[in-house]
């Protein structure tokens, strides 16, 4: 294994990171829609809290794929084919939730805005639910040949760790969500999103039991990598229990960076837990490792090049927009 693969290796976390952290306050902000907000006033607040970011937040998965695709074709296309049928879902889920900030904001009758407000919530569950049940199917054997083609069943895809993984990721996404809504809003969603945060934090201790558990006997990681497994999972119930306290003293900043990092801990965690593997074969002779996956050395050459070159620019202009719209948002 080269030094750029294992770089790229790496900036795909990041990436994917990236996404969890951003966009899954999104996510949260849109379940909340209808499990916080009690009027259209308030629902029309929690969306222009993040109307300025949601599709921003976005790119950042749409930059891992292709990110993805650019560095490691093979898993690429063995993950995509692979599971073709659960991507389909979160690129549906996508879709809805992009189409509903616009179409409620233009609907001329409340039946329609209602309708729209929906779609948005569903579309705020659907993606982060699929992909949480695609990232905790790849962490499991699967039937892959010498090829690399994955032959993925529906017990591959549909098992108790990947139906927990998805619950997993929308519960903290929402929660995620709920500690944005305490950053920007002004007004009783404040108080009303600090004590459902409260309420769900022990629903989400009993999940990561859960969850570790399976983790332990669904997959090789605590065999495979026991030291660095055991220290994120520990880590993860560092987060929940931080964003906890933060919920219980009302302290919003500590709340959200915790629980954003217990998103980006979950992908660091299955990251670990690959390598060197980027896809786990039932016959561990047929796992697609970094080294085989990845694209030439001259294509990693130029794309680290591109990223250092574009990579600031980016940045520069994503911070901008957060720091141009830092103020909260009051209901009108």
């Amino acid at each position: 294994m080269t030094a750029l693969q294992l770089l790229w290796f790496l900036l795909l976390a990041v990436l994917f990171i990236g996404f969890f952290f951003l966009d899954g306050f999104d996510f949260g902000v849109g379940m909340a829609t209808r499990l916080l907000a009690h009027d259209e006033a308030e629902r029309t607040q929690l969306v222009s809290t993040i109307g300025p970011h949601w599709d921003g937040n976005e790119v950042w998965l749409i930059t891992a794929g292709g990110a993805m695709f650019a560095s490691y074709p093979l898993w690429y296309a063995s993950l995509f084919s692979g599971f073709y049928l659960l991507f389909f879902l979160v690129l549906v889920g996508l879709i809805i939730r992009g189409v509903a900030f616009e179409f409620a904001a233009h609907a001329e009758t409340e039946r329609g805005r209602s309708i729209w407000r929906w779609a948005l919530f569903f579309g705020s569950i659907i993606p982060p639910f699929f992909l949480g049940m695609i990232f905790t199917a790849i962490i499991q054997p699967l039937p892959i040949d010498q090829a690399g083609n994955v032959f993925a069943t529906f017990g591959n895809q549909v098992n108790l760790l990947t139906i927990v993984g998805g619950v997993a990721v929308v519960l903290m996404c929402l929660m995620h969500g709920l500690n944005f809504i305490r950053l920007k809003t002004e007004g009783p969603l404040r108080q009303r999103a600090r004590a459902l945060n409260a309420k769900l934090a022990w629903v989400l201790y009993a999940g990561e039991v859960v969850f570790a558990a399976l983790v332990f006997f669904m997959t090789d990681f605590f065999k495979a990598r026991p030291v660095s497994t055991t220290l994120i999972v520990v880590l993860i119930v560092v987060a929940a229990v931080a964003a906890h306290y933060g919920a219980v003293k009302d302290r919003e900043l500590l709340s959200f960076i915790s629980s954003g990092a217990g998103l980006a801990l979950v992908v660091a965690l299955i990251f670990n837990g690959l390598f060197p593997r980027v896809m786990i074969g039932v016959n561990p002779a047929h796992s697609i490792l970094i080294q085989d996956a990845s694209a030439s050395p001259l294509t990693l050459t130029i794309m680290t090049v591109v990223t250092c070159i574009l990579l600031p620019i980016a940045l520069g202009y994503f911070i901008w927009s957060y720091v141009v719209f830092h103020k909260r948002v009051a209901a009108k």
